[in-house]
């Protein structure tokens, strides 16, 4: 959750922008999907039926950690028991469902998206798939939460994917990265089996981002090591 709040039109204009972005990228298709956002006690999620790529503020709902309506007109996402889950067990700042191609294609013939590359483990390692349930309903809502416990991304059998972050950038660019590793998996499997990464080489990865600062920037000739 962010540091300092934002009002609640901040949350739902923030929203339909990352909702844009998501669309432009292709994970957002339509309808299908939905994004929030958390500031202290307050929610702002899609609303149902709104066509993503085209959101706007006013088609973004604000709810309280128990769900009622604080504000919006118009009635929030079927799977706000997923979202209002996911906050309240991993406390998260954003969330972000969609029905991906990759993801999904790899939801239907996958129970886990093993760890083919180093940046997964950005996602936790191996990504779990939740068994199949009906959308929003908490047979759904406890089974993606159970995949996603270590992990901040889970793919949803026959049905799409979800990831979090801290921030509502992080969880976009957490679910542009699980696309990107699912379509890593599925060009592989077209050749041949993936090579995998085993727990030696993941701990390796780990202890060598930690020394070096991976993923920083930092000024030119300082020591890495630090």
């Amino acid at each position: 959750m962010s540091a300092t709040h934002e009002s609640a039109e901040e949350q739902r204009g923030a929203v339909a922008v990352a909702c844009h972005r998501l669309a432009t990228e292709g994970l957002l298709i339509g309808t299908a999907g939905n994004v929030s956002v958390r500031d202290g006690d307050r929610i702002a999620v899609t609303a149902t039926g709104t066509v993503l790529g085209k959101c706007t503020p006013e088609q973004v709902t604000v709810v309280g950690l128990d769900g009622g309506m604080l504000a919006g007109d118009l009635e929030a996402t079927s799977e706000l028991e997923l979202h209002l889950g996911i906050y309240q067990r991993y406390s998260a700042g954003a969330v972000v469902h969609t029905h991906s191609p990759q993801a999904t294609a790899l939801s239907l013939v996958l129970d886990e998206l093993p760890c083919v590359h180093y940046q997964q483990l950005l996602l936790g390692g191996s990504v779990r798939v939740a068994p199949f349930g009906v959308f929003g309903t908490p047979e759904l809502a406890e089974h993606v939460l159970a995949a996603l416990d270590g992990r901040s991304a889970a793919l949803m059998a026959n049905h799409g994917a979800v990831t979090f972050g801290p921030t509502l950038a992080k969880a976009v660019e957490n679910a542009l990265l699980l696309e990107w590793l699912c379509g890593l998996y599925l060009r592989a499997a077209q050749i041949g089996t993936p090579r995998l990464l085993d727990d030696n080489q993941q701990t390796a990865v780990v202890t060598a981002a930690l020394r070096r600062g991976y993923g920083t920037t930092r000024p030119r000739g300082e020591d890495s090591t630090r």
